[in-house]
């Protein structure tokens, strides 16, 4: 039998993130590309940050393809011929951040089966940022959820600070899924404090 869940959040409802969930809005588009295995997992940042921000959408699938309008697309994601995204100026206004959700060897995947994705110029985030996730252990130096990269790059563009509390529930769930765990188990495979 399963647990109620919370048709909003899709968290347990004994766990239901929706009070921590901000109503927030963005000059700047958020395209989130979901590879379909992400969908259930129960730690979805990527489902956090849709929830949270009113100008994020939330695309499922290997095959995708982005919106050709007014905006300037721009792919977040590290690569040689990344620019920082720190340099994007005012007029390269309004934009949409395209943000591939799902492992790094499936979001590779995603743009190898997007020839499309590949066309678009790459921003990066800065170096040496450290990620909150204490739960996966990061592939590389810098690695961030898709929720924090979101966070990182529209503070970046729109104002330190300003979207932090998309944040919260993320923190939230972490915290709840340590505590189901027991500080033991959490020690024994990830070595740090809680």
């Amino acid at each position: 039998m399963s647990r109620p869940q919370c048709q909003y959040c899709q968290r347990p409802s004994s766990h239901c993130l929706c009070p921590l969930i901000p109503s927030l809005t963005s000059e700047t588009q958020v395209l989130i590309l979901q590879h379909p295995s992400e969908t259930a997992h129960a730690l979805n940042t990527a489902r956090l940050a849709v929830l949270g921000l009113r100008s994020a959408k939330l695309v499922v699938g290997e095959v995708v393809s982005v919106p050709a309008d007014e905006r300037n697309n721009y792919l977040l994601f590290p690569g040689d011929d990344a620019i920082p995204l720190e340099s994007l100026t005012q007029g390269e206004r309004p934009l949409r951040l395209v943000v591939p959700d799902g492992t790094w060897r499936k979001a590779r995947k995603m743009l190898h089966l997007n020839p499309e994705l590949a066309t678009l110029p790459r921003v990066s985030l800065p170096t040496g940022l450290v990620s909150r996730y204490r739960l996966r252990k990061a592939p590389a130096p810098g690695a961030l959820s898709t929720l924090e990269a979101i966070v990182t790059a529209l503070n970046i563009l729109e104002g330190e600070g300003r979207f932090d509390k998309l944040l919260r529930p993320f923190e939230a769930l972490i915290e709840a899924q340590i505590d189901a765990m027991g500080q033991e188990t959490y020690q024994r495979n990830h070595g740090r404090e809680a």
